[in-house]
């Protein structure tokens, strides 16, 4: 059974951090790109980063760069989001989820390329 394990949301103050975890199960982790999505209240889900495991490219959306990092550690299966410098903005559940790309990097766009979701987990940055 395949399943995405997201964790490590919270509430926090502007300007502080925070380190999210995908711990993956089910499929052959090193094959597969990983990708956080988040979405807000009342808003469409949006792409936040990606990493494709059998390559090692990430990728970031474009109001993401700077203040995410995506680290993957295969040895524990898991994908983290590293979050620095927070915002109200960044408020939202972050969804993780897994794709097939091959050798070929990752991308976001809506997660329509991406089979498996995980539950996801709250973030609530406060001002």
């Amino acid at each position: 059974e395949v399943q995405l394990q997201a964790s490590g949301g919270g509430l926090v103050q502007t300007g502080g951090s925070l380190t999210l975890s995908c711990v993956a199960s089910g499929f052959t982790f090193d094959d597969y790109a990983i990708g956080w999505f988040r979405q807000a209240p009342g808003k469409g889900r949006e792409g936040v980063s990606c990493i494709n495991n059998s390559d090692g490219t990430t990728f970031y959306g474009d109001t993401m760069k700077g203040r995410f990092t995506i680290p993957s550690d295969s040895a524990k299966n898991a994908v983290y989001l590293q979050v620095d410098s927070l915002k109200p903005e960044d408020t939202g559940v972050y969804y993780c989820a897994a794709a097939l790309f091959g050798g070929d990097g990752c991308s976001l766009g809506h997660g329509d390329d991406y089979d498996f979701w995980g539950q996801g987990t709250q973030v609530t940055v406060s001002s």
